[in-house]
This record gives C-alpha cells, sequence and structure tokens, in this order.
C-alpha cells in the first residue's frame, strides 16, 4: 500500500489576480474549497504548500496542515518539494506526491486517483493526463501543450516521448495512419517521492528552456513519464477548471456554491 501525499501549492503573489488563495468563492475561501475537495477524492495526508503566512493562518482556521515555504521560489513543484522536506527530510515517510494547483477550485482531484494507480501499477517516475484536441485551432494554439505518445488505437495510456507547444507528431501518409489524434496536456502531476526529489535537484534542461515546459527537465534526463487520457476533468462543466482572471472568478461565482 502507497503512502501519498497530495500538496497544494499556493501563494499569494499573482499579478492577474491579486491575494488570490484568500478570495471569497460564495461563503470560503479559494483554498478551502480547492483543499476540501481534494481531501474528500484523495486518499493520504493533504497538505497546503503556502507561500505566505497569511495563507497558513487561513488554512488553520478551517482546520488544514498548512507549511510555509520560501515565496521565491519559482515554481509550484519546487514549492511542494520544498514542503515535503519539511515532513519527510529523509524520504521514509512518503511513497507518492500529488501536486494538485492551489487555484484549481473546478478540478476534480479524483483523476489523480487513476494517476496513482499508475505509477503503482508500471513504476514510472511521473504521471500525468491529457485529452484528446476536439478543434484543429486548439491544437494549434502554442498555449496548449501537446504530448507526443505512440498509442495504438484503442489504447488510453503511454509512455510520453516529448511535449511540446508546436503540432506533434506530423502525420506525413493520412491514409495509412489508423490514430492521428493529437494529445492536449493537462498539467496535473503525481510523482514517486524519490522522484520528485531528483527532478528540483537536477539543471534546468536545454529544451525545458527552449520551450518553456519543466516537464521536458525530466525526459531530458531519463526520466519516465506515463500519460493517460480523460475524458473529463471539471466537477462542473458550466464553471473554468481554475481561476486566473477576474473573469473567471465571475464565471465561478454563478456555479460554484
Amino acid at each position: 500500500m502507497s503512502r501519498i501525499v497530495t500538496m497544494i501549492p499556493t501563494r499569494m503573489a499573482s499579478t492577474r489576480l491579486p491575494n488570490k488563495p484568500l478570495i471569497d468563492i460564495n461563503g470560503k475561501t479559494l483554498i478551502q474549497r480547492v483543499y476540501e475537495n481534494v481531501k474528500k477524492a484523495v486518499p493520504g495526508d493533504v497538505i497546503v504548500a503556502a507561500g505566505d503566512q497569511v495563507i497558513v493562518d487561513e488554512c488553520r482556521k478551517f482546520g488544514a496542515e498548512a507549511l510555509l515555504t520560501d515565496p521565491a521560489l519559482p515554481s509550484g513543484t519546487d514549492r511542494i518539494s520544498a514542503a515535503l522536506k519539511q515532513i519527510d527530510p529523509d524520504g521514509s515517510k512518503y511513497d507518492i506526491v500529488v501536486n494538485f494547483q492551489g487555484d484549481g477550485l473546478n478540478v476534480d482531484p479524483a483523476v489523480n486517483n487513476e494517476l496513482i494507480e499508475m505509477i503503482e501499477r508500471t513504476d514510472c517516475d511521473i504521471a500525468t493526463c491529457g485529452m484528446i484536441f476536439k478543434t484543429k485551432e486548439a491544437s494549434e494554439d502554442p498555449t496548449n501543450v501537446k504530448i507526443v505518445m505512440g498509442l495504438r488505437e484503442g489504447e488510453s495510456e503511454g509512455r510520453c516521448l516529448y511535449f511540446t507547444r508546436a503540432v506533434a507528431p506530423y502525420t506525413r501518409n493520412p491514409e495509412k495512419c489508423k490514430n492521428q489524434d493529437l494529445y492536449h496536456h493537462i498539467g496535473i502531476y503525481v510523482y514517486k517521492a524519490a522522484s520528485l526529489k531528483r527532478f528540483v535537484e537536477l539543471p534546468v534542461g536545454v529544451l525545458e528552456a527552449r520551450e518553456s515546459l519543466e516537464q521536458l527537465r525530466a525526459l531530458e534526463n531519463g526520466m519516465t513519464i506515463r500519460a493517460k487520457l480523460i475524458e473529463k476533468m471539471v466537477l462542473d462543466e458550466r464553471a473554468p477548471a481554475d481561476i486566473n482572471t477576474p473573469a473567471e472568478l465571475e464565471e465561478a461565482l454563478k456555479y460554484i456554491k
């Protein structure tokens, strides 16, 4: 039985939506709603990796465990790793670490259970997920990251060979290729604890810097990433998955009760 911890990285600094973790969402702060969603759905411990003391104080009000980390850490991955070192310095307490974003108000945390199972079954370093692109326009948008993996017809998971903002893979002979789907990477990650520790200690990769995709650092250093295709990732189809802008906040307030 794997020992699992879900880390929720969050910080106050947000240029588009200041003080985001403490925004009131119809009676509860954003961080409280995210924490409660995760607690109901994912096994093991749930800990908020906070970049600010005010977030730690808020979490304690509603009974969540929260750890203060350096606000200057460059990414959520670095933040959860720093929090993990505080509670498991010798790596003996946890086997698997779930990274659940602190603004994922409407993301279904149960998706992570499938990724936990995939790590346990395949022993990959990192598990993530994707969805099939529905439109050509969406696949051509460089803000939508593509997963390159060789899935045969009927398969729903596989090893990730590359991640890119370009449209890939290219189909040279469409008439001979049964599967021409393109896969949209959904930035949900589950790590083996030892792999997370190794990942954050690696230098920034050449391809990572070029595409601005940190998962390429893992691939450049021989780590294995597997992805599972999912059909649904939100709790309420009417609301945005996460909150990054005032417009998304307004939409969330309509439906998240």
